[in-house]
């Protein structure tokens, strides 16, 4: 993973969610104002995206993505959940380790590129035991930013 997966400003080691809901509009509020997009595009591209299919990927991660009006570029966001929440994921497992990509409506396949690299590497058990197991925010960005 040799440039920026996210950036630190966007890893966040200890997040509180009740709901798969929850979680969505805590993401939506997150990224919304650095970014220049509303609060509610965010949440409701979020939303449409689920609707399609449950973007819980497994072994207690989720990999929310959605193409997005007014944004220039890709976003990331990534987030360590203080207690697992139900995501509807494919294994009907609940989540913690939430990696979030948003991509302006113009994007071509570069965030599907990402998406394979991230899905790719949440499949590693190891690497998920060292996101869960990172002391705090800067631990998680040597992780998920390494080379």
């Amino acid at each position: 993973m040799n440039d920026l997966l996210v950036s630190p400003t966007f890893i966040d080691a200890s997040v509180s969610a009740t709901s798969k809901r929850h979680l969505l509009l805590s993401l939506a509020q997150r990224v919304a104002a650095p970014y220049g997009v509303e609060e509610r595009d965010v949440l409701e591209a979020l939303q449409a995206r689920e609707q399609e299919g449950s973007t819980g990927a497994g072994d207690g991660v989720a990999i929310p993505h959605a193409k997005l009006e007014g944004l220039t570029r890709t976003v990331t966001y990534f987030a360590r959940l203080q207690e697992p929440v139900d995501y509807d994921s494919l294994d009907d497992q609940p989540v913690d380790l939430i990696f979030l990509i948003l991509a302006p409506i113009s994007a071509n396949g570069d965030h599907l590129k990402l998406l394979a690299r991230v899905s790719r590497a949440f499949k590693e058990p190891k690497f998920r035991e060292r996101l869960r197991g990172a002391e705090d925010a800067s631990a998680l960005d040597v992780l998920l930013n390494q080379d």
